[in-house]
């Protein structure tokens, strides 16, 4: 396997800020160095309170790259879900989970990379570069890869990669919903909005919720505290 790491000068150029819309061009600058597929790699779901860590690993067709990608957060639901039909009709993809169970055992990050690994050597044809959003390299990536930070806005392969997980995420924060219907995940997605936090205060924690996050891990220590009082 080839070294995991850019050089010190690749680094500094990759790490760079830069304006406007992601592109191909850190696609080309591999495919350039003899690299065959590169694909890009991001999550969607650290932050909340339930639910699974969602990856996914893209590999665009460099000539039907879809048209408007851009780091997920900054589209519409409606355009996300337009640009991921669109993806899915042009692009290899595969899409890894981390479960709440994952998450504590692992903690948010160690289950985010683990899932990252997965999704990339779940890939229909193997890559042989991966661009990852972020500053760190998952362990076990089957290719050299690449780390870049704010990559969701400057390669179009890991913009891809932040819409797939997103509309996946969203779509199995439905089906949280129909499982749990009084903590409203299809609207809050598993964040800790007022309504979440007052629905767990009410109901207490669900099989979907994150046990080690602070404020899953408080209320159930308060409630294990008062049963131990009782």
């Amino acid at each position: 396997m080839g070294r995991q790491h850019a050089s010190p000068a690749e680094t500094a150029a990759l790490f760079a800020p830069e304006a406007g819309f992601p592109d191909f061009s850190h696609e080309e600058m591999l495919l350039a160095r003899g690299a065959r597929r590169v694909a890009g790699v991001d999550e969607a779901g650290r932050g909340p309170l339930a639910g699974p860590v969602v990856v996914a690993a893209v590999r665009l067709d460099p000539a039907r790259i879809p048209v408007g990608l851009d780091d997920s957060k900054k589209l519409t639901a409606a355009r996300r879900d337009e640009l991921f039909e669109d993806i899915v009709a042009s692009a290899d993809i595969a899409v890894a989970t981390a479960p709440p169970c994952d998450i504590l055992a692992l903690n948010i990050r160690g289950a985010t990379l683990a899932a990252m690994a997965r999704a990339v050597r779940a890939l229909p044809q193997p890559a042989d570069r991966v661009l990852v959003d972020g500053r760190d390299l998952p362990p076990g990536l089957p290719c050299p890869g690449l780390a870049l930070i704010g990559g969701d806005g400057r390669s179009v392969s890991i913009a891809a990669a932040s819409i797939v997980a997103k509309v996946m995420r969203d779509r199995m924060c439905e089906v949280m919903d129909c499982d749990a219907p009084h903590f409203g995940f299809a609207g809050h997605k598993g964040y800790g909005t007022a309504a979440h936090r007052a629905a767990l205060e009410r109901h207490g924690p669900c099989r979907h919720h994150r046990d080690g996050f602070a404020p899953v891990a408080a209320l159930l220590v308060r409630r294990t505290t008062v049963i131990l009082g009782d």
